[in-house]
């Protein structure tokens, strides 16, 4: 009755919708289970594992998050094509919790070079960044502050952790602009050091 609707397809989704209302890391194939109004052992004809299922998740969840992160830069450039890249990412964090926590899975290089959207998503990444101009290393090292920038907002802002009363949406703002002038006037590398580093 129940399982006879059930897909790999199905059973990701929502287990992604039970992510963003639970948190990532507190979906279980019994939760899931019990949503489709089943015993445990049917979703294991369409997941192996809760790992299997985790990883599903974290797919689904990027190619979400790298469509939005598209639209967001399409035919902008600069500051506009950051600041917009920025706020998608922001709004994605806000909106789908869940599954932003799952974009952040660490997962196995084969996988992640099987996943459409986590691809995507590094492409999209180097692409909006362009119009400055930056090389290896250097770029590699603006992702990083980007990254890490973002996700220390969004981790305080989920957490309520600003307490100040200044406008947070006017901070945001803010700091958009100070990414984009460190952005504009990269500093370059001390002779000798320009040798590549990894990703």
């Amino acid at each position: 009755m129940a399982r006879a609707g059930l897909t790999a397809d199905r059973v990701t989704e929502a287990a992604a919708e039970l992510a963003d209302e639970v948190g990532f890391d507190n979906i279980t194939v019994s939760a899931l289970a019990r949503r489709f109004g089943v015993a445990d052992a049917s979703l294991y004809s369409h997941v192996k594992n809760l790992k299997d299922l985790r990883v599903r998740v974290a797919i689904l969840a990027a190619r979400d998050l790298a469509d939005r992160l598209a639209d967001a830069t399409a035919g902008r450039a600069g500051k506009e094509s950051l600041a917009g890249f920025a706020s998608a990412w922001r709004e994605f964090a806000r909106t789908r919790p869940g599954r932003y926590q799952a974009t952040q899975l660490p997962l196995d290089p084969a996988v992640v070079a099987e996943s459409a959207g986590h691809l995507r998503i590094m492409s999209i990444t180097y692409a909006h960044l362009s119009a400055y101009g930056l090389a290896e290393p250097d770029l590699t090292d603006a992702i990083r502050l980007l990254r890490s920038t973002y996700q220390g907002f969004f981790s305080l802002e989920a957490s309520a952790g600003f307490n100040h009363p200044r406008d947070l949406q006017d901070t945001w703002t803010k700091i958009l602009d100070v990414l984009d002038v460190a952005l504009r006037h990269w500093p370059s590398n001390p002779q000798g050091n320009d040798h590549e580093f990894p990703h």
